[in-house]
């Protein structure tokens, strides 16, 4: 037997462990996981808020009216309250329901005076069922003409025409208001408030509509101009007449021999 081959068991325990490798520590950090980003979820899309309901046209309660004459004993009794002229108030209620209390015009304004909802709540009266009776209506636009004309000191035609309009559009255009409308219910309201016995000045106002119905007329034409004609029909046809050097306006020369820089092409123009 060959000796090399026997080696002693103790040598066989010693080199084991340096043949076999070393297993992992138990208790050894793992590595961290990758965790997922988070991301916000995308923002709702924006709702446009509905239209705010547009507020249904005034119905008349219907049932008998007062006459003109009760409607003029009625008028002289608020008049006669806060300080208007009786006449004046005539006039607008003649121009704006013809004396009927149960008039609603198409843009909702109620009554003898036509007062609108929301003016009518500046003086207290936040019901529109309540502009239908005579004197509540009478009363309401009394006191709003009463406070044009103490804002506007005594101008009829502005006070007419801050009625109809509206104050914000008088101050705004400085009395210059153009609307058709307005125009015609001024001359209106002055025809009546002549016809009743007004002495009060209207000649200037009644000037002033005209002056006005003329700024309308030059606008519509401005604007009919501007719509429908052709700025091809206003080009015009020309060919030079000089050399290129004296189209120069600074060199151009002036004198009875001296010829224009431009002449109109008639042939071209046919």
């Amino acid at each position: 037997m060959n000796p090399v081959a026997i080696r002693p068991l103790w040598l066989l325990v010693l080199l084991l462990p340096l043949a076999c490798p070393a297993a992992p520590v138990a208790n050894a950090r793992a590595a961290p996981k990758k965790v997922p980003e988070l991301t916000a979820p995308p923002a709702p899309a924006a709702v446009a808020a509905p239209a705010p309901a547009k507020a249904p046209r005034p119905s008349a309660p219907g049932g008998v009216t007062p006459s003109r004459d009760q409607v003029r004993t009625m008028i002289d009794e608020v008049a006669r309250q806060y300080g208007v002229e009786s006449k004046l108030v005539r006039a607008v209620v003649a121009a704006e329901s013809n004396f009927n209390a149960n008039a609603v015009s198409r843009v909702g304004a109620v009554g003898l005076m036509q007062v609108m909802p929301a003016t009518a709540g500046d003086y207290g009266v936040t019901s529109t069922a309540a502009l239908f009776d005579p004197k509540t209506n009478l009363r309401t636009g009394t006191r709003h003409l009463k406070r044009l004309l103490d804002k506007y000191k005594g101008d009829y035609g502005r006070v007419i025409m801050a009625y109809n309009a509206g104050e914000g559009v008088v101050d705004r255009t400085n009395n210059h208001v153009t609307y058709q409308e307005t125009l015609d219910y001024t001359e209106a309201v002055i025809g009546h408030y002549r016809n009743n016995g007004g002495s009060a000045p209207t000649t200037g106002a009644l000037a002033k509509v005209q002056v006005l119905r003329g700024m309308r007329n030059r606008g519509q034409a401005r604007r009919l101009l501007k719509k429908y004609l052709d700025p091809s029909l206003l080009s015009l046809k020309v060919k030079p007449t000089l050399a290129l050097r004296a189209l120069n306006p600074a060199l151009h020369a002036v004198g009875p021999e001296s010829r224009p820089m431009f002449e109109l092409d008639m042939q071209a123009m046919r």
